[in-house]
């Protein structure tokens, strides 16, 4: 009785943590913040150990309260307390651009607390609920934000996703070295030093190395292109909040071929370091006026990020001005099409009698009786 009695008790514990670990996950969320500004409270040395975990419709009302918008009307008192415990008590002073990006497969991101990246360790860092429903980062319509994605590839061909040159400059960007195979273009030898003092050695003639490394320069590439796009509406009289997100899957083509350790984890720590250089680009461009919030999901998964981004329509006050605006718009047409038909009529009615005095002063006799003698006195 004994036995089977503890057997059921392995058995529950055992589903328990299963389940416990299903909720859980392994997710994780670092808030980069401003150089120069500070937007995110600062994280103190025994943190880690004190923040509780975060559920996605809380880091989802933290990204609209940076871009400068009201958080849901749905978020409850201990979100709302969680929300202040993240984010600076100013509400007149945010940043109103906001990088967030989406990393599947980071199982270990928690060693970059701990490691060399002065960005990374000096970030604040909350566990995400993974298990939890995905939340909508409602945002308004219009022109009051400008939305960027990173999901798109190199190049629309899928046979061409690298060129030795893009892979020189990547690698020289880091302080790597990229050599070359002269028989065959995209064929050579990527080493990257890292942190850590390791470096990382990626052969482009293995499809899991090139396939890494092609999502991690088309990553940086399309960051560089939102730069470009906000430096031209720089010079504009819009400023509309910017948000630049994205999808990042190279670790997870790693952990499936490589397991978590080894290759993987270095691919993680190059991964940051490449996220830590260019934000210190994007902190450059926008002057210390952008935040970073890098979502880590341990368990690589197929479904979209936990975070949607849902345009909502304006008030219905806006509704009552644009059918006001519309009915006037009807209005004014009515008035022009009067308008015109009145000028048209006019003007016939102009030209016909024009025509007949015409007409009668060519075809009029010229005798005494006439009008153009009445007041002539005749001898």
């Amino acid at each position: 009785m004994d036995i089977h009695y503890s057997f059921w008790v392995v058995i529950t514990l055992s589903l328990f943590l299963c389940l416990q670990s299903m909720v859980d996950g392994d997710g994780s969320v670092f808030f980069l913040d401003s150089a120069i500004n500070q937007y995110i409270r600062p994280r103190s040395s025994d943190s880690i150990s004190k923040i509780d975990s975060m559920l996605h419709l809380e880091v989802g009302a933290a990204v609209s309260v940076l871009l400068g918008f009201a958080p849901p009307p749905t978020l409850s008192a201990a979100s709302s307390s969680r929300l202040n415990e993240v984010l600076m008590p100013n509400p007149f002073s945010r940043p109103r651009a906001v990088f967030m990006l989406d990393v599947r497969g980071a199982e270990d991101s928690d060693f970059m607390v701990h490691s060399a990246n002065a960005l990374f360790s000096s970030a604040f860092m909350s566990r995400v609920i993974t298990g939890s429903t995905n939340a909508d980062i409602q945002l308004p319509d219009g022109d009051e934000v400008s939305m960027v994605s990173l999901n798109e590839p190199l190049s629309f061909d899928s046979e061409v996703k690298l060129t030795d040159k893009e892979l020189n400059d990547f690698a020289s960007w880091l302080g790597g070295t990229y050599v070359a195979n002269t028989l065959e273009p995209v064929n050579g030898e990527l080493t990257i030093p890292l942190a850590t003092g390791a470096c990382l050695n990626l052969h482009m003639s293995k499809k899991v190395d090139r396939e890494f490394i092609a999502s991690l320069v088309s990553l940086i590439s399309n960051i560089r292109r939102a730069m470009d796009m906000h430096e031209d509406m720089s010079g504009s009289a819009r400023n509309p909040a910017e948000l630049i997100t994205g999808n990042f899957d190279g670790i997870k083509i790693l952990q499936e071929e490589y397991g978590t350790k080894g290759v993987t984890q270095q691919g993680v720590e190059l991964f940051f370091t490449s996220i830590s250089k260019i934000f210190e680009s994007l902190q450059a461009v926008y002057k210390g006026k952008i935040v970073g919030v890098i979502l880590s999901n341990g368990t690589p998964q197929e479904s979209e990020t936990g975070l949607n981004i849902m345009f909502s329509s304006q008030p219905s006050i806006r509704w009552l001005q644009e059918t006001k605006g519309s009915s006037k718009s009807a209005v004014d047409a009515e008035v022009l099409l009067v308008r015109l038909i009145l000028a048209w009529l006019t003007g016939i009615i102009l030209l016909i009698a024009t025509i007949l005095g015409i007409y009668f002063l060519l075809y009029m006799p010229v005798t005494k009786d006439t009008l153009l003698y009445s007041n002539i006195k005749l001898d």
